[in-house]
């Protein structure tokens, strides 16, 4: 038990920054360790193979994310489950959280490989992907697919060693398979010539061993984590509880990617080279955002520890360091990624004409990306205490809505590059000032309500 309870942290009690930070930072690495699988797929197709594959791997990261958030953002219902349990210290209920996790995560898992490999093409279709990245394209979300049990159990997983604190073992193990994904992508695209197909079955691999050191992890340990095969199953009220706040996180993530699609659709008809300069754009900003979202996943799991502990005067200095801490993380990477676009997106290709483009997305984008943290931050601390319906439907109207009218009015009369980024941090800030106000009015009945008791 001594093992297991080294890696939890207590967020009721002790300072906040300090804690915070040691919660986040694993949780940073180990968001780069995962955006690295496709960083490194993305680079050795584009340096190896050429910009029509990187544009093919391209075209398939807002449909990927389309189909699998809502099963994604079951895994934040488990977590807030997992936390409230936590902090109220109800050992039972948190363990049969654990168990109803897996059992979700696994189902989860298999029907997203059944959709994913006979859907593949003709969504790719739907979305207008060019004819000339289009067999790629559905070869590697097929292959890409054929991972997804094992990437929804380590998503669960992970979710739930979070709630307790644990976000050192999963780096651990990402680590692990981190090095295995770029050993095999290099193997297979270099010296077996698999292209496509061999980006794709590396990162397959490596999502399975990435699965099985974390379910050694949950079976090894003891107390309220660990897992035992014969109690698999759905707890009735675990489940409910995880799909209360699961299902609306899980809803506003796809209707959240349904907008992306419609900006991907709209970049694809620029046609192919500015979708792999807009790959590798979306690829750099994606290490700035996994490093925001680290802040999200505090504001979330510290919230609901403290909600179940009933310590709700805690919960305005929560979201206050976590709003400063993804300012200053948004600010300085967004910047540096800005000011160093031409080396880093030199990485991915030596075309000009596509940095040119690349270049083009991180100016308007990526140096505003930390209102998109603000934004984050303000859900996850509605969702720690147990609110997921609201932050759902402001995100809805406020960033899908807004990019989507966007799209059929500002961008169709003037349809640039330009225009069509611009919509991001216009809908990240309007949706930010509303959850706020949320947030606000939320806080002062918990507060209310604790005064109340006492």
């Amino acid at each position: 038990m001594h093992t297991a309870r080294k890696y939890e942290l207590d967020m009721c009690n002790g300072p906040l920054l300090s804690k915070i930070v040691l919660f986040s930072i694993p949780l940073i690495l180990t968001g780069i360790l995962q955006l690295l699988y496709n960083a490194v797929n993305i680079v050795v197709v584009g340096r190896f193979v050429g910009s029509s594959a990187l544009a093919a791997v391209g075209s398939t990261t807002a449909l990927i994310n389309l189909i699998i958030n809502l099963f994604i953002g079951l895994s934040v219902g488990a977590s807030v489950v997992m936390a409230k349990y936590y902090g109220a210290g109800q050992q039972k209920d948190a363990n049969e959280t654990v168990h109803t996790a897996i059992a979700i995560s696994t189902i989860s898992g298999v029907i997203l490989t059944i959709f994913g490999v006979l859907m593949a093409k003709p969504l790719l279709q739907l979305m207008g992907t060019p004819n000339d990245v289009l067999e790629h394209a559905a070869l590697y979300m097929r292959v890409y697919f054929l991972g997804m049990p094992a990437s929804m159990v380590f998503n669960f997983s992970s979710a739930i060693l979070r709630a307790v604190g644990d976000t050192r073992r999963p780096l651990y193990f990402l680590s692990v398979s981190g090095v295995v994904n770029v050993a095999l992508n290099l193997m297979f695209v270099i010296v077996f010539h698999m292209d496509i197909a061999g980006v794709a079955t590396a990162t397959v691999i490596s999502q399975y061993i990435s699965v099985i050191l974390v379910l050694i992890c949950l079976i090894r340990s003891d107390g309220c984590i660990k897992l035992r095969w014969q109690d698999i199953r759905f707890y009735k009220d675990k489940l409910f509880a995880i799909i209360r706040i699961g299902l609306p996180a899980g809803m506003q993530g796809t209707i959240f990617a349904i907008s992306n699609v419609l900006i991907q659709s709209s970049v694809n008809s620029f046609g192919s080279q500015v979708i792999a300069g807009n790959t590798a754009a979306m690829n750099i900003e994606g290490f700035v955002y996994i490093s925001m979202n680290a802040l999200y996943h505090a504001a979330l799991s510290f919230t609901g520890q403290n909600i179940g502990a009933k310590k709700y005067n805690r919960i305005g200095r929560i979201l206050g360091v976590c709003l400063i801490s993804v300012t200053t993380v948004g600010l300085v990477l967004g910047g540096l990624c800005q000011i160093f676009s031409n080396n880093l997106l030199g990485l991915y290709t030596a075309d000009q004409n596509i940095i040119a483009i690349g270049i083009t997305r991180l100016r308007y984008v990526c140096v505003l990306y930390f209102i998109c943290g603000i934004m984050d931050v303000l859900v996850g601390s509605l969702r720690g205490m147990g609110y997921s319906v609201l932050p759902m439907l402001a995100s809805i109207v406020g960033v899908c809505g807004i990019r989507i009218t966007w799209i059929y009015t500002v961008f169709a009369a003037k349809p640039t590059l330009q225009t069509l980024y611009i919509s991001y941090p216009i809908s990240w800030a309007i949706t930010a000032l509303v959850h706020f106000i949320c947030f606000v009015l939320i806080r002062r009945k918990f507060v209310s309500n604790q005064t109340e008791c006492i």
